[in-house]
């Protein structure tokens, strides 16, 4: 699903009424509508008295226009105008006369208003600033949405939380709604997914409100939003007549003394993958361990408890490698020595890129498309920091393009950047935040290399399995007791799960074949 900007949905508008021959007050009553029935889905009338803050642009008239449909079907409705400027917007003087016709009169709320009283039980409707929001609320609207929050209300806010801005973070903590729901038109928010704006809302869900589908399959975008049906093209079937050959041979290089686990897991991760055989490149230290742990893999071991020297007789499909390496000299001089000479796709994580931060000079010698994946720490030692999340995003951008690599920011969305372009995706879950979990990730994206992936997709696909393995392997554990064993159980029944058809859409097909 693409992640249009601001300047791109506004643009999106403008074809659909021009295209379309409609005003823009027609798609203001699409908009309405569609927030109506899903609330009218939900409530069935209930008699829950429903208090809509509406502001003076269009995200204003969203509002107004919702509380008219509201108040026709014999909803407890209380509408409020946050008159925050002295402007208007067509469309909400359009929408607010309509109102007006049907005896509903808003109170006007300014700099000297007293506060609402709003039942915690109540909900509030929160259409105060949409996606045009260019500057800090004003104070005294600042004081309303707090009064608003600590009403402890359900807050439902249409198409994004009010205060929050499309393009930068929130100039300080508590200016933005934090919204238990938001009902995003057309495309989610790149700042849904973000953590420094991310928090601002629990739950969010898209609603078609008919921009013409011309301008959405053929603007390109900056991002990406990557599910179940973006990656399922991806993917590689098995051939019958296929054997373990014809599906790559990984290398995972890594481990020392005390931190064995960790290519033990990227090994099983990568097995797990589909790849059709993976050796283990350890300390001596790891021999016994690893054999026994993972008999699959075939093992290789170089110096007694850490690394000193890469040299294999063999050419391996893909090299995934640093998880658990350690960065003593001998083992960053072993490192910097291997990736002079490798021509083989690399994946690099942990210690790998640790060494790479000390030794900038190493990305020179990369690979085209290496795949670097860093947690925040790592990625702010190679990138150094940054302002926001924002400029985080430029800095990889740059980074990406200057070494020619793919880069995993690792995360509760993790986004996988090349050059100018990201893929945010939208698996897994907390219970992720485990040991081994970014080990596991290696193995993966490694495996699916090996198997014939492109790298980018490699990166976007594993990334996805990743996530989705540890959405299914919480329904037995819960979050605290997640592992990354766990996780990698799991990986089979992600694979299974591109090809489960929803209850629903069996439903419906069911019922298409009864006509």
């Amino acid at each position: 699903m693409k992640l249009f900007s601001g300047e791109q949905i506004y643009a999106a508008d403008k074809f659909t009424i021009e295209k379309q021959q409609i005003s823009s007050d027609v798609l203001m009553e699409r908009s309405a509508v569609q927030i109506f029935n899903w609330i009218h889905t939900r409530m069935q009338g209930a008699p829950v008295k429903i208090h809509l803050f509406c502001g003076i642009g269009n995200n204003g008239g969203d509002g107004i226009a919702l509380a008219r449909h509201l108040q026709e079907h014999g909803y407890n409705i209380a509408v409020y105008v946050v008159n925050y400027s002295k402007k208007r917007s067509k469309d909400f003087l359009i929408n607010l006369e309509r109102l007006k016709q049907r005896k509903v009169w808003p109170e006007f709320l300014d700099s000297d208003c007293e506060m609402p009283v709003i039942g915690r039980d109540d909900i509030i409707v929160d259409a105060i600033f949409g996606i045009g929001l260019n500057r800090p609320p004003d104070p005294w609207v600042l004081n309303l949405m707090h009064h608003l929050q600590k009403t402890e209300a359900f807050i439902l806010s249409v198409d994004i939380p009010s205060g929050l801005f499309t393009d930068k973070v929130p100039t300080a903590e508590n200016t933005a709604i934090k919204a238990n729901f938001v009902l995003s038109f057309q495309t989610p928010k790149l700042v849904f997914f973000l953590p420094e704006t991310g928090s601002y809302m629990e739950q969010w869900e898209v609603l078609d409100i008919g921009l013409d589908p011309e301008y959405l399959m053929s603007t390109e975008t900056e991002y990406e939003l990557i599910g179940k049906h973006d990656v399922l093209p991806f993917y590689i079937p098995r051939q019958k007549f296929s054997h373990k050959g014809t599906y790559g041979h990984a290398l995972i290089i890594g481990g020392s003394k005390g931190k064995i686990g960790a290519v033990t897991l990227a090994s099983r991760a990568c097995l797990n993958s589909g790849v059709g055989l993976v050796t283990a490149y350890i300390p001596e230290c790891g021999y016994n361990t690893l054999q026994t742990a993972l008999p699959e893999a075939m093992v290789l071991t170089q110096g007694e408890n850490r690394i000193t020297k890469i040299s294999y007789d063999f050419e391996p499909s893909v090299v995934g490698i640093g998880m658990g390496l350690g960065t003593d000299s001998e083992t960053s001089n072993s490192f910097a020595d291997f990736i002079e000479k490798n021509k083989t796709s690399l994946v690099i994580d942990a210690d790998g890129l640790n060494i790479i931060s000390k030794n900038k000079e190493i990305l020179e010698r990369l690979p085209s498309q290496t795949i670097l994946t860093p947690h925040p720490k790592e990625l702010e030692r190679l990138i150094g920091k940054w302002k926001d999340d924002f400029d985080k995003l430029k800095k990889v951008k740059v980074f990406s393009k200057k070494y020619n690599c793919i880069i995993v920011i690792k995360g509760a969305h993790s986004i996988t950047i090349y050059g100018d372009r990201g893929y945010i995706n939208t698996t897994g879950n907390p219970g992720m935040a485990t040991a081994g979990s970014g080990d596991a990730l290696t193995g993966i994206i490694s495996g699916m290399i090996a198997q014939g992936y492109e790298p980018l997709k490699a990166a976007i696909f594993g990334v996805y399995l990743h996530g989705k393995a540890g959405d299914i392997a919480i329904e037995q554990t819960g979050y605290q007791a997640l592992t990354t064993s766990d996780i990698i159980d799991g990986i089979g029944d992600a694979f299974i799960d591109l090809f489960k058809v929803p209850e629903q859409q069996k439903v419906q097909e069911q019922e298409q074949n009864q006509q």
